[in-house]
């Protein structure tokens, strides 16, 4: 089944989120060459495609796991947990409709 992880960072923590950024793209590289990776990116925190020193407000992750405690698990393990840039993870089932 689908999930969606949706992270949202804490505050003033873009620094911590570059700093993660290469280990948090590199278990995401590996959800896509396993073909569970629907999709997965970050928000800017403003109305731009490079929000520049605003940073973000979060990232969202959709990507098939087992069961919703898999899912919970995988995204309590995100490198951004470890290093603070989350203040808050949800995870819920999806289900893909369209294309």
């Amino acid at each position: 089944m689908w999930y969606v992880i949706e992270g949202y960072d804490g505050q003033d923590v873009l620094a911590r989120r570059q700093a993660a950024r290469a280990e948090h793209l590199a278990r995401l590289q590996a959800l896509r060459d396993e073909g569970r990776l629907l999709l997965a990116g970050p928000c800017p925190a403003i109305d731009a495609e490079d929000p520049g020193p605003a940073g973000f407000s979060g990232s969202l992750v959709v990507a098939r796991f087992d069961s919703l405690q898999d899912a919970r698990a995988w995204a309590d393990a995100d490198p951004y947990c470890a290093a603070g840039v989350y203040a808050r993870v949800d995870v819920r089932p999806f289900r893909k409709v369209l294309p």
